[in-house]
């Protein structure tokens, strides 16, 4: 008896090997399993065999193949049963023959469970064509438990390469766009390529209509949407499972450095409760979606804020100049009609004690209409009144005999001096609610200040800059270098950074003055740029501290790169000056971190400065002999 089971272990050992060493891909699980099926049903010598797989997600076990003898093919059986059905099952022998404690199979002669550690993988239906010794089928169920835990973790790594192979491409992709409504939409596309029988929604905190194409709903404070708001305002993921409709919903907070921009939601049909590493998955697209959004999010008001001082700087610069009062006033509305849309622009001014503005030459050929007049009317009264600003999105005039205004949003911007109001600003257009507060407040600014001259404007392509460059040197900013490496330690394999320092600057300061300083700052750093890659990242670190990063580096080699910079600042830099690196190194094989990558390098440095300067020292080699 030993040696049948000897024999049958080696049997199925052999098969399963070779089941393993000829099938690949994503669908392993299915196709591999069949295969066991088939090569189970040829050593026992079954007549049927029908295998059943589990489905932790959903709680139930599915039907994958059943071989028969008379028809060899795929059977076409569609059932499920749900684990609570087996539990009985469970808790007995993984051998159970007629009467089964389960209906609906009354024509198999066997239930063979398939387990791994007492958790149940799946079971054999089987009827038998020779009588089959309960040994065989212990044997038969110990062996197939063990080949299809084996092929459940082969599957899931293949998943796991596959889904994070996604997860880099859609970094990748965040990371090379400043665009919304891409990052919006690469999220949605990510999650239909790795779970496409769910249903996604993303709920955003901001106004974000104009994303019509995609799955996007606003994030209400609603009694109704618990679960949403707690993953909004507590910045953690949260679960809202139905038993009875059979669907587990997750809600990932989308949040990014400065704050949390939206929810995604995720709506898992036919499921109990989410897997640990689905949500892990999800948790890592969420979070780095969220920081795509705020990057995106403060580049679009950047751009604003760029596009609004230019106006008031253009604006400024042209009220400043020996315009005439008309072209002055035509120049005006053409800015405003152009910058935001607006149907009608008009100003007017009043003369002395008179009660009615004078519509000045240059407004909208609308405000020379006697049209115009209830408008003009109702908003100087309301002006004197409150004395301020109108912001009003849908204008109901009194007393008016027409069904409905022409113009329903209106702006209207009263123009003080000393004061006293010496006239009105008036923006409107046919649409209701057409200004935004943004648009409201901006146009304030340039009636309020036309006649003022901003020091603070700065072009689009400078602000622009000054987010990543060092004003002075003209290298990337500390921010800038800090993103770089992290991202980099992520990524990359390996890498070096360099940490450099001027050599007695201070006393460069007090002999040749700051210029002079400046000027010295600014040769290092055109020696740095000269000597490094595209891909590499020279910043200014601060104060007379410049630093350097090599992504994919050795530290031989940034050793090497530190002692050309040494040389060639030594050489050609006018007032004579040296420094000293400093030379740290990380790579994938050990744990690290930013704090500590620089933490070495600033060691090194101080060794460098208090050893006789001009020199280069790496991490724990003082001596630095290569």
């Amino acid at each position: 008896m030993e040696r049948i089971e000897s024999d049958l272990v080696l049997q199925l050992k052999s098969c399963f090997f070779d089941i393993i060493a000829t099938q690949s891909g994503p669908n392993i699980l299915k196709t591999a399993s069949s295969e066991m099926v088939k090569a189970v049903r040829k050593i026992i010598k079954a007549e049927e065999l029908t295998l059943f797989c589990s489905n932790a997600w959903k709680q139930q076990f599915y039907h994958e193949i059943t071989i028969s003898e008379n028809e060899p093919s795929i059977s076409s059986l569609s059932k499920v049963i749900p684990f609570e059905e087996l539990e009985s099952v469970s808790n007995l022998h993984n051998i159970h023959k007629q009467p089964f404690p389960l209906e609906g199979f009354s024509e198999y002669d066997y239930i063979v469970l398939l387990k791994h550690d007492e958790s149940i993988l799946g079971f054999l239906l089987i009827t038998e064509k020779e009588q089959l010794e309960a040994h065989i089928l212990k044997e038969l169920s110990k062996e197939c438990g063990n080949f299809l835990f084996k092929l459940e973790g082969l599957s899931k790594n293949i998943m796991e390469e596959k889904r994070y192979k996604l997860l880099f491409r859609v970094t990748e992709k965040f990371h090379s766009t400043m665009d919304m409504d891409e990052v919006l939409g690469e999220i949605i596309k990510t999650l239909q390529e790795v779970y496409p029988g769910f249903s996604y929604y993303l709920l955003l905190s901001q106004d974000n209509h104009s994303h019509s194409e995609l799955p996007i709903k606003d994030l209400e404070y609603d009694s109704g949407n618990i679960a949403a708001m707690q993953a909004y305002l507590t910045g953690n993921i949260q679960f809202e499972d139905s038993v009875l409709e059979r669907r587990s919903i997750l809600y990932a907070p989308l949040k990014g450095k400065q704050g949390v921009y939206g929810v995604l939601q995720v709506v898992s049909p036919n499921t109990l409760v989410f897997p640990k590493n689905e949500v892990e998955f999800i948790s890592l697209l969420a979070d780095t979606a969220g920081t795509a959004l705020e990057n995106a999010q403060l580049y679009q008001q950047s751009k604003r804020l760029i596009s609004d001082l230019q106006l008031i700087n253009e604006t400024s610069h042209r009220l400043n100049s020996n315009l005439r009062l008309n072209e002055t006033i035509n120049y005006m509305c053409k800015q405003i009609i152009h910058s935001f849309g607006a149907s009608e622009v008009g100003f007017f001014m009043i003369q002395g004690n008179e009660s009615n503005p004078e519509v000045l030459s240059g407004s909208t050929m609308f405000f020379q209409t006697d049209e115009a007049i209830p408008y003009i009317e109702y908003l100087m009264e309301k002006i004197r009144k409150e004395n301020d600003s109108l912001f009003i999105g849908d204008l109901a005039l009194p007393n008016n005999n027409i069904e409905r205004e022409k113009y329903r949003s209106v702006l209207a911007v009263p123009m003080i001096q000393s004061q006293t109001l010496k006239g009105l600003a008036v923006v409107i257009h046919s649409d209701p609610y057409f200004f935004s507060f943004d648009t409201f407040k901006l146009i304030q600014s340039l009636i309020h200040h036309s006649t003022l001259a901003f020091t603070n404007s700065i072009l689009r392509e400078e602000l622009e800059k000054m987010i990543i460059t060092d004003h002075l040197t003209k290298l990337h900013s500390r921010n800038y270098l800090d993103e770089r490496i992290q991202r980099s330690m992520l990524e990359d394999e390996q890498g070096t950074f360099i940490l450099i320092d001027i050599d007695d600057f201070k006393a460069i300061n007090d002999s040749f003055g700051h210029q002079i300083g400046d000027e010295v700052l600014i040769q290092v750093a055109n020696v740095i740029k000269a000597n490094i890659r595209g891909s590499d990242t020279g910043a200014r670190w601060g104060g007379e501290e410049l630093a350097i990063y090599l992504p994919r580096v050795t530290l031989q080699s940034g050793f090497a790169i530190a002692e050309r910079l040494v040389e060639k600042v030594a050489e050609n830099s006018s007032p004579h000056i040296t420094i000293s690196c400093g030379v740290s190194y990380w790579n994938r094989d050990r744990v690290d971190s930013f704090k500590f990558l620089f933490k070495r390098a600033d060691e090194a440095l101080y060794f460098a400065k208090n050893s006789g300067k001009n020199k280069v020292i790496s991490q724990g080699n003082p001596i630095n002999i290569f």
